[in-house]
């Protein structure tokens, strides 16, 4: 049973006969009812300021679960973040590759066709060499047997006249 002040100050007791003054035990009932309802509301100032207190750390708690949410989904967003950068760069670098292989086999196709080109204008050249030479050797062979046949065979060797305006 929980006793207020209200229940101490009510109180009666019975009357002996030779019993104690009853003024004063009033007066300290009053006392005691007194310093017990300063009590009683001291303990419900407490468990009031007790709840308040559990509802702060309910609302700080739920805080904390939310920023460790928040710092859990931020740390998975940056492991995405840096497994895609990883992902891009591996891309961006293959493909630097790839086209640095075709500059590379570019350069080489061009480098064999050049080499081609200049086997193809060095037999060329062997070969205007040989006929240009066989020309040569029969334009010898023609001043040999003009030399030959001398001038009496009727060939003159000095350089045509050139006609004039009286000639014509």
């Amino acid at each position: 049973m929980k006793l207020t002040p209200i229940d101490i100050t009510q109180k009666s007791f019975r009357r002996a006969l030779r019993g104690v003054d009853r003024q004063e035990v009033e007066a300290f009932l009053a006392l005691v009812a007194s310093e017990f309802e300063g009590l009683v509301r001291e303990v419900q100032s407490l468990r009031e300021e007790t709840r308040r207190k559990d509802e702060d750390i309910t609302e700080l708690r739920s805080r904390e679960r939310a920023l460790q949410e928040t710092m859990i989904t931020a740390q998975k967003a940056c492991e995405e973040i840096r497994e895609s950068a990883r992902k891009e760069a591996e891309i961006t670098l293959s493909e630097a590759e790839l086209q640095a292989e075709k500059i590379v086999q570019s350069a080489h196709q061009r480098y064999v066709r050049v080499v081609d080109d200049i086997n193809e204008v060095k037999r060329q050249r062997v070969q205007f060499e040989a006929s240009l030479r066989s020309v040569v050797e029969g334009h010898l062979k023609l001043l040999e047997t003009f030399t030959e046949s001398g001038p009496e065979a009727g060939i003159e060797y000095l350089p045509a006249k050139k006609k004039t305006a009286d000639e014509k």
